[in-house]
């Protein structure tokens, strides 16, 4: 820490002398600057981000209205006569906007990805401000990460509102205390807070991967899979209805343009669950624990053998579904896609029936996502398709071996054998 004090933190940098950070970022942000430099300086990285797509021969404009559309802020202007349920309640109450929506969707996904990593940012920055440089960030949300979980997965009987509450204040303290660990050691010895910021985001990487692992005191009930125990109820402002299907939810789900939701699981089937099957109310009794509509729910097994003595199955256990809403593929508009990895292919749903897309050389093909792209509207099937990667965590043991590396591959389906 600089022993500066405020009134030279204002003071102009003499010309010839390097500033201290604190120095530098203290004058440049004085007064009006700091609304004005935030500001310009995210209008230009906006613009910069433009010219480049224009570059490439791409509209900006169109680049990020697709930006604009996929956070999901549109939702706000989005105001109608809907209703949202009470938060640890079945009731429903009169609200402006549709949290069922697309757009609510895409801001919850928005909002579940940016606020750890601003909340992150701000403490790195905030240190910095400070005349410290914390790199430790991951570090301190892993810490508060645990006690929230530890919390959240226990105390079943507590009041839901305190019981949220706690998690927050506890999650935080701990990161906080964590990243205190630190700053004890940089004030009595005066071990550089980069070293030990740094060691401390690997230690509490192990921690816990100790307290979650196989045998960890904090692992969940099933011996073999190294998770938490899952949060409690109390412990969420919104609880995620259940999907009992027989098999366990891999990933989250996907949706199509008519609202269908898609999803791998883990009993070897595509869930498809369509609401407008739902023939009575999606509230009351059985919606706490997900059987207010077991009549929406459909399941496609996958291809592929299966585990004898059990019936008729499938080993196949897809690690994730992606919709084409857009015919990227050519099998047709909203047409689910699924990772194969047991099939060596991309299964896909196109009019009830299976096509798999096997890779044949080198075997072993092994995707976790995918996406679709459209280079050219007009450009018939040769302008589109579906990108995917493959490469399991040691490539080399595939076919091919050493010096095997992770592939990109780009699946295309011509509309007949023989177009061209």
């Amino acid at each position: 820490m600089s022993d500066l004090d405020h009134e030279e933190l204002d003071e102009e940098p003499v010309a010839g002398i390097s500033p201290t950070p604190q120095q530098h970022f203290a004058w440049r942000f004085r007064g009006a600057k700091d609304v004005l430099a935030p500001v310009i300086t995210t209008l230009f990285a906006f613009f910069m981000g433009g010219l480049v797509v224009a570059l490439t021969g791409k509209s900006p404009v169109r680049v990020y209205h697709a930006i604009f559309t996929g956070t999901g802020i549109g939702w706000f202007f989005q105001v109608g006569n809907h209703s949202a349920r009470v938060p640890f309640a079945t009731s429903h109450m009169w609200f402006p906007w549709d949290t069922s929506s697309v757009a609510a969707s895409n801001l919850q996904q928005t909002l579940l990805f940016t606020t750890p990593i601003i909340l992150t940012a701000l403490a790195v920055a905030f240190a910095f401000r400070c005349g410290m440089f914390n790199i430790g960030g991951q570090g301190q949300y892993i810490a508060g990460t645990i006690f929230a979980v530890w919390l959240g997965s226990s105390f079943a009987s507590l009041n839901p509102w305190l019981h949220v509450l706690l998690c927050v204040v506890a999650g935080t303290l701990a990161g906080a205390a964590w990243a205190g660990i630190a700053g004890i050691l940089k004030a009595t010895v005066g071990a550089h807070e980069v070293i030990t910021t740094i060691m401390l985001n690997w230690i509490a990487i192990w921690v816990g991967s100790y307290l979650f692992g196989e045998g960890g005191p904090l692992q969940g009930s099933q011996a073999s899979i190294p998770v938490s125990n899952t949060i409690v109820d109390g412990a969420k402002l919104w609880g995620n209805p259940k999907v009992n299907s027989g098999g366990g939810l891999w990933y989250p789900p996907a949706v199509d343009s008519k609202g269908r939701v898609w999803v791998s699981l883990g009993s070897g089937h595509l869930g498809e669950f369509d609401r407008r099957k739902c023939k009575g109310p999606l509230t009351g009794a059985t919606a706490a624990d997900g059987n207010a509509c077991s009549e929406g729910w459909s399941f496609h097994q996958y291809p592929g053998p299966g585990f004898a003595g059990i019936g008729k199955n499938s080993a196949e256990a897809s690690y994730y579904t992606w919709v084409d809403q857009h015919d990227t593929l050519g099998l047709g508009k909203d047409v689910p896609i699924s990772t194969g990895n047991e099939n060596d292919a991309l299964l896909a749903l196109a009019n009830g029936k299976w096509v798999v897309l096997r890779v044949p050389y080198p075997m072993s093909f092994y995707a976790k996502g995918l996406d679709g792209r459209i280079d050219d509207p007009n450009g018939g099937w040769k302008a589109r398709g579906v990108w995917t990667t493959s490469g399991d965590r040691t490539p080399w043991l595939h076919e091919g071996g050493k010096g095997s590396r992770p592939m990109v591959l780009h699946f295309q389906v011509r509309p007949n054998p023989l177009a061209d």
